[in-house]
């Protein structure tokens, strides 16, 4: 993906816990406040933090973890709230740059009866989308670390090779990369380049997250093992497959286990593959070596509790704010 160029940007900040960045985009999800309506028929919406990789960096913090947001907000007022977002939710803003050169991302959201969303971007460009690679400090990560990031942020853009700056510099460093696709074909003028892109970043990632509706998408394979399979490629050494209401399986090259989905009223859907996965990144960041799985059951234990945060995010509105809490996790009766 290129060669690290070194660059600049916030000062690095030393850490003695294992440190999840997160990067890439940061927005304002506009709920609706109706449900089981198409976009054009909701009459009024709610402001909400939103953005996946910010939602895992929150998730991460919000569980006791630490974690940093890297990404470019809007010098406006949507931006100053979502600066106080993080920085009420614990998250280190150290890595977090402002401009006038474009307003904050804004996503609009309907919300079907089964709590499933509709979406309606506006960022023509954005904020998020003007982070460059010279605002890319290679010396802000450590061995220890992880960096996860999705592909909204992988069009064609500024803001793309600042991803594979920061990738090119924690993969240097000896720490993990972490990669949830979260496809929003909306964003994209063209379904193909976003796969193409898509599969172009995957082999540069240890842990891969990949949901039932993207599987055939971005593998072109419509038998779901064989998919899977498929995407054991490059330094892939973690999937995990979200199935919804039919669970989760997470899979190693040696291990496959899986957990059915916990039986909850769904409210909202927004934000809970960003709940799995910031749960999933908390506990690997408390051991970062037990990304090796020895055992099904060591996986089955942190894939369970991912699932626990996803299926608790669900029973409430918005992203950030479903988040759920160390508490609340463990204390899940199965």
């Amino acid at each position: 993906m290129g060669r690290d160029q070194g660059g600049r940007g916030a000062k690095s900040i030393v850490s003695k816990a294992a440190t999840v960045f997160t990067i890439g985009e940061m927005l304002i999800d506009f709920i609706p406040n109706e449900r089981g309506v198409p976009l054009k028929q909701v009459n009024a919406f709610q402001k909400a933090p939103g953005g996946a990789p910010a939602n895992v960096a929150c998730a991460v913090s919000r569980l006791g973890g630490t974690s940093a947001f890297i990404g470019k907000l809007g010098a406006d007022a949507f931006g100053d709230f979502l600066l106080d977002t993080l920085i009420n939710a614990g998250v280190n803003i150290n890595y977090v740059s402002r401009t006038d050169q474009a307003n904050t991302a804004l996503a609009f959201v309907s919300l079907k009866a089964d709590g499933d969303r509709e979406f309606m971007f506006y960022r023509n460009p954005s904020a998020d989308m003007l982070l460059s690679e010279d605002e890319i400090d290679s010396e802000w990560f450590s061995g220890k670390d992880i960096l996860h990031f999705g592909s909204v942020d992988l069009i064609e853009a500024p803001v793309k090779y600042a991803h594979i700056k920061a990738i090119n510099s924690i993969k240097s460093k000896g720490g993990l990369v972490s990669f949830d696709p979260n496809v929003r074909l909306a964003l994209w003028d063209d379904a193909q380049l976003c796969r193409k892109t898509i599969n172009d970043f995957i082999p540069y990632a240890d842990i891969l997250k990949i949901s039932d509706e993207e599987l055939e998408f971005i593998t072109g394979i419509p038998e779901g093992p064989k998919a899977i399979a498929s995407l054991f490629t490059g330094d892939v050494k973690i999937i995990m497959y979200t199935k919804g209401a039919h669970g989760a399986e997470l899979y190693t090259r040696d291990i496959n286990v899986s957990v059915p989905a916990r039986k909850v009223e769904v409210v909202d859907t927004t934000g809970a593959g960003d709940a799995f996965m910031g749960a999933f990144l908390y506990k690997i960041s408390q051991d970062p070596a037990g990304i090796c799985f020895t055992t099904p059951d060591a996986a089955y234990e942190v894939l369970d509790f991912a699932n626990k945060a996803a299926s608790i995010s669900v029973t409430r509105k918005g992203a950030i704010s479903a988040l759920p809490t160390l508490d609340e996790i463990t204390s899940c009766i199965d």
